[in-house]
């Protein structure tokens, strides 16, 4: 059997398993969403596990220890903010009526103004057609809460993510080097080498990906509960917080925060000073955002353009859902640094130059 029929043969295998991997990934998306988030704080958790492990540590307490350090952390920090963000919730819900009844008052208000320079039959069309919007917003948010709250599924996965997450997590950190040494044995010898400093390469955009993208939540989420905080929004606090927790999924953050900013802003100040100032909030941490946290912390790191994480986004959240937005950067950061060397290999090949012909070939 010639190289050139091994090599076709070796193509058509690896093709077709890649084939059933993602068709399996499509199927079964709905109920991924545990597993991966158990992998996700296996992956995490390894190095101080094995860094346990040096000191004589057994891997199973290793496991352990790690897993109840984790939660105690997230605990401590739900401690530190819960109480925060609780106070300023509690005080927002207690001012609903108000908020509700003085944005009635300046809806009276502005309706008059209308009245008074608008031909009455204006007026009833400006009337009818602010009606018709507010009932086809109120009707949108009717449907997706109906939908979210009637969802089987959505509750299933809710469960599924605090009961089963845990112990995905316990036994893949548990067994992590088993399953690596297991996985490293099935690897077509030939191409072992390439296979493993490749692989290298992908551990390490991920492990920048998830360290650089914690800090970029962190500072942005600092950033806009402080500077909401002195425009003196009232529950910048809150806003700030939410937008930095949902920074870990790009463009949602800045895009949630905005509009909850921009909508208590226009009941709290009604005025243009008010929102021309949380627009200058937001564009300032957009930008500091985008042209500096992200590209010094997560982009040199996993070298993605920004198109790139667009097309990402949109193309992994249409097939798979929230699990495919979550997932979108780091499975984008792994495909990028095997098309990198896909491309490499490419043009050091006769398929680029047929001067890079081998002289037996």
């Amino acid at each position: 059997m010639t190289n050139s029929t091994t090599r076709r043969q070796q193509a058509f295998f690896w093709l077709g398993a890649l084939v059933v991997f993602f068709l399996l990934l499509y199927l079964l998306s709905p109920i991924l969403l545990p597993f991966a988030a158990g992998s996700a704080i296996a992956y995490f958790l390894d190095p101080a596990v094995r860094r346990m492990e040096r000191y004589r540590v057994p891997r199973t307490l290793a496991t352990v220890l790690a897993l109840l350090l984790f939660v105690v952390v997230l605990l401590a920090v739900f401690a530190l903010l819960v109480p925060l963000v609780q106070l300023q919730a509690a005080e927002l819900a207690g001012r609903v009526p108000g908020l509700v009844a003085d944005a009635r008052t300046r809806f009276e208000h502005l309706m008059q103004l209308a009245q008074q320079h608008l031909a009455p039959e204006d007026v009833t069309k400006l009337r009818d057609a602010l009606g018709s919007a507010v009932g086809s917003i109120a009707g949108w948010l009717a449907r997706f809460l109906q939908g979210v709250l009637s969802s089987g599924l959505a509750l299933a996965n809710l469960l599924s993510l605090v009961f089963i997450t845990p112990v995905v997590a316990f036994f893949l950190l548990r067994d992590w080097n088993r399953i690596v040494r297991r996985i490293d044995g099935w690897l077509p010898r030939q191409h072992l080498d390439t296979i493993r400093e490749q692989a290298k390469i992908v551990d390490a955009t991920l492990a920048g990906y998830v360290h650089g993208q914690l800090l970029v939540c962190l500072g942005v989420g600092i950033y806009y509960a402080a500077a909401l905080s002195v425009i003196r929004l009232e529950f910048g606090l809150i806003i700030g917080v939410l937008a930095g927790i949902l920074t870990f999924i790009p463009y949602v953050g800045f895009a949630t925060g905005f509009v909850l900013a921009m909508s208590l802003a226009l009941i709290q100040f009604g005025s243009f000073a008010g929102l021309l100032s949380v627009v200058i909030v937001f564009a300032i941490g957009q930008v500091l955002e985008s042209n500096v946290l992200a590209p010094k912390l997560v982009g040199e790191r996993v070298h993605l353009h920004p198109v790139w994480v667009i097309f990402a986004l949109l193309a992994f959240g249409s097939v798979f859902g929230f699990l495919g937005v979550l997932l979108a950067l780091p499975a984008a950061s792994v495909i990028g640094v095997l098309v990198r060397f896909m491309l490499a290999r490419y043009l050091a090949s006769p398929l680029y130059d047929p001067a890079n012909r081998q002289p037996h070939e």
